[in-house]
């Protein structure tokens, strides 16, 4: 549609979307792309939103999904701003160019958060810099927590992928108005959006979707339904109701975020336990997606895939918790044994390769390769079509943190001069690094390379850290090869009176959560 300078409009399939010029590129926020999942659509698969007349202003972001805050301890490193209201299955363009003559590539950005928080509207999140750059950026609000990722009797599974896929075909009809080309779509995301990117690719429903796809600190993988239960069950018995869809709905919303924050606090990326996770339900989602991405699933998308070097730090250091790790020694070490179910020779293997480590840095990486790096290379491995593997390197500025989970966003993003970045980051990112780091993904989404080598059996890895850009090959295969020892059967358990006085430290400061 046309439109002033001032205040584009934009028509969707179902109305039209008057949003702003911003520093030369137009923003729409706060578009719905399905119906509010609440009433009689609570726990249900999305709709699609009711048509509107006339002009809908979308100046600003819409609604977050319902989602309990961040942790005092965790508050001080992330930021998650909360939005009220009901109507929180929305999304935000940034365009260059809002003509459907434009045909500009496309990037549609799933937040992280462990499936409980994040949305859209964080401002590292900001798409302004990569349509500058040339690309329309679409962010991408969904369900979260038990409204979005709870297992019941009475309810279809993985009701938040399925908000992401409607997202999705929202995209592929929609975004040729906002001047992108429908088929040049990249699916990226980081920790749980990079999850959740990696089994919507596999998606049989995404094929002709997706062209290409990001994966930052997140593997394709499920979650065991049964311990997808048990987070439920539990809620339902501090509840006092059945463990339902049909009770739930019934249940205040305050009271069912509370009591899932509570319950959440016993599970983390080291130690396990309870959480919400993607399963496999037979439709969505019938196979494990990491197995069938190297099966052969989704041929022709490409892969940028990649990790920061010390991702553990931001599960450990909020708490003040790597000193207490440090002092249970072999008590962790047996801890994280049990947790990535492998056998002694790979602790042993680790602190042969780095003897003057501390026990938190031992277990932290153990665990990192366990979660992220070994199932990210063994998609890279399978994969026929170009994969590209990175890992951030830079240490921040805070104290502790090092290279930690999520801290590349503001580099992505070139979202460094964000006060909410610089929480992670602290004062004096180097610009030069945001600009090779955001250009190579601009490059990635505009023409399907990032500017290093491909994936091949020498394990090319582009490292961003204090110097130049530089390739690697195979800088984490002596580790990981570690991992081909075979686990015993049933490895001895860690739960000695330590490790749960960790857990009931942890679970205090609010540290029990993959972020």
């Amino acid at each position: 549609m046309t439109a002033d300078r001032a205040n584009p409009v934009t028509r969707t399939p179902y109305g039209a979307v008057r949003g702003r010029w911003e520093q030369g590129v137009a923003v729409f926020r706060g578009i719905p792309y399905a119906a509010p999942p609440f009433g009689p659509r609570r726990f249900r698969p999305p709709t699609p939103p009711e048509p509107w007349d006339g002009v809908r202003e979308a100046a600003a972001f819409g609604p977050t999904a319902p989602k309990p805050p961040y942790s005092e301890a965790f508050a001080r490193y992330l930021s998650d701003p909360a939005v009220p209201g009901d109507d929180c299955l929305n999304l935000n363009v940034w365009t260059p160019d809002p003509a459907p003559c434009a045909r500009l590539p496309v990037f549609v950005w799933l937040h992280g958060g462990a499936l409980t928080r994040g949305s859209s509207a964080v401002p590292v999140y900001d798409g302004r810099p990569f349509a500058r750059d040339g690309v329309v950026f679409v962010s991408v609000n969904y369900r979260l927590g038990v409204e979005g990722y709870g297992l019941f009797p009475d309810a279809p599974a993985n009701p938040g992928l399925r908000d992401q896929l409607a997202a999705l075909h929202w995209v592929h009809a929609s975004i040729g108005a906002f001047g992108g080309d429908p088929d040049r779509v990249t699916l990226g995301g980081q920790s749980a959006g990079a999850i959740s990117t990696g089994v919507l690719v596999a998606a049989p429903q995404t094929r002709g979707l997706v062209r290409r796809a990001v994966l930052q600190s997140g593997p394709p993988e499920t979650t065991d339904r049964a311990k997808v239960r048990r987070m439920v069950r539990r809620m339902a018995s501090r509840l006092r109701i059945p463990a339902t869809a049909e009770a739930f709905a019934a249940v205040d919303r305050d009271q069912l975020l509370r009591v899932q924050a509570d319950i959440g606090r016993l599970g983390s990326p080291i130690l396990g336990g309870p959480a919400f996770g993607i399963v496999t339900d037979g439709d969505l989602v019938p196979r494990d997606p990491l197995e069938a991405l190297t099966d052969g699933a989704a041929p022709g998308v490409e892969l940028l895939t990649g990790w920061t070097r010390d991702e553990y730090r931001l599960w450990l250091v909020p708490g003040g918790l790597t000193e207490r790790v440090d002092r249970l020694g072999a008590v962790a070490l047996a801890g994280a044994m049990a947790r990535c179910h492998c056998g002694s020779e790979v602790p042993r293997g680790y602190r042969a390769l780095r003897p003057d480590a501390g026990t938190a840095e031992l277990v932290g990486q153990l665990v990192t390769d366990h979660l992220l790096r070994v199932p990210l290379h063994r998609l890279a491995d399978g994969r026929r079509d170009p994969s590209y593997v990175y890992e951030f390197a830079w240490p921040s500025r805070r104290p502790g943190m090092g290279a930690c989970h999520a801290l590349e966003l503001g580099f992505v993003f070139d979202s460094g001069d964000e006060p909410d970045a610089r929480k992670l980051a602290g004062e004096g990112a180097p610009q030069d690094l945001a600009d090779a780091m955001h250009g190579a993904w601009v490059r990635f989404v505009t023409d399907g390379s990032p500017g290093w080598e491909r994936w091949d059996t020498h394990h090319p890895v582009q490292v961003y850290g204090d110097g130049d850009p530089h390739v690697e090959h195979g800088p984490r295969d002596r580790e990981l090869v570690l991992w081909s020892t075979p686990a015993p059967e049933n490895p001895e358990p860690a739960t000695p009176p330590e490790l749960r006085s960790v857990v009931r430290r942890l679970r205090r400061a609010g540290a029990l959560r993959r972020d």
